[in-house]
């Protein structure tokens, strides 16, 4: 299978890319900047520079893949999820290219209650308003497009190993404080994505 990974080098686009290789997917790494991949080779990933705001070079991108994964967050013109989400999905539907998993942030320690809520809409609120209101509309352009997508909202992040012990599907009031989940454990559940529709048109959420 041949898959196209926006956002390859954040968080959780590194492990993303390791797990895809390891698991013997034909990756495309779509990067500002191919130093950032230093360190990763192997004969089936390919990385293209490029920038998530340029049509074209994504439309080129996308071509002859089987799925794109979509991790993008903010970049160095600002605020660019939405956009850069909107610029995959019409690049997608110009290639016939029809299956989108995408990690989203919003739903991620947003209930009240919790230590994330409380920072993100109390305390920081002024500042996150705008970022917020980004994902919010990243979201509205996966839902209305007509690809096969599913949008993934992990819980709060974690540098450890993969546990494999993640749960998905919680709604908000089973948050109770900050949840911890390894980014390996994200990336594989962003993969496990590809060979089921059991979250089609679905946000599932991703914690433990």
């Amino acid at each position: 299978m041949r898959i196209i990974i926006f956002g390859s080098t954040g968080n959780i686009g590194k492990p993303l890319v390791l797990e895809s290789l390891a698991l013997g997917y034909i990756v495309t790494a779509f990067t500002r900047n191919k130093k950032n991949l230093k360190g990763i080779q192997h004969r089936n990933l390919r990385a293209v520079e490029g920038d998530i705001l340029d049509k074209e070079a994504i439309k080129e991108a996308v071509k002859n893949q089987d799925a794109v994964i979509c991790v993008i967050g903010s970049g160095r013109k600002g605020t660019v999820r939405s956009q850069g989400t909107k610029n995959i999905i019409e690049g997608m539907q110009s290639q016939g290219v029809k299956r989108l998993i995408c990690q989203s942030t919003l739903g991620a320690g947003d209930s009240r209650g919790n230590l994330n809520f409380f920072w993100k809409h109390i305390m920081l609120g002024w500042y996150l308003q705008g970022a917020y209101k980004d994902h919010e509309l990243q979201e509205k352009y996966v839902m209305e497009s007509n690809l096969k997508w599913t949008l993934v909202r992990p819980g709060a992040f974690t540098d450890g190993q993969a546990t494999g012990n993640f749960r998905h599907g919680f709604s908000p009031d089973d948050r109770t404080v900050t949840l911890k989940i390894s980014k390996a454990d994200v990336a594989m559940f962003l993969l496990m994505q590809l060979h089921t529709d059991q979250y089609l048109k679905k946000t599932p959420g991703l914690s433990y």
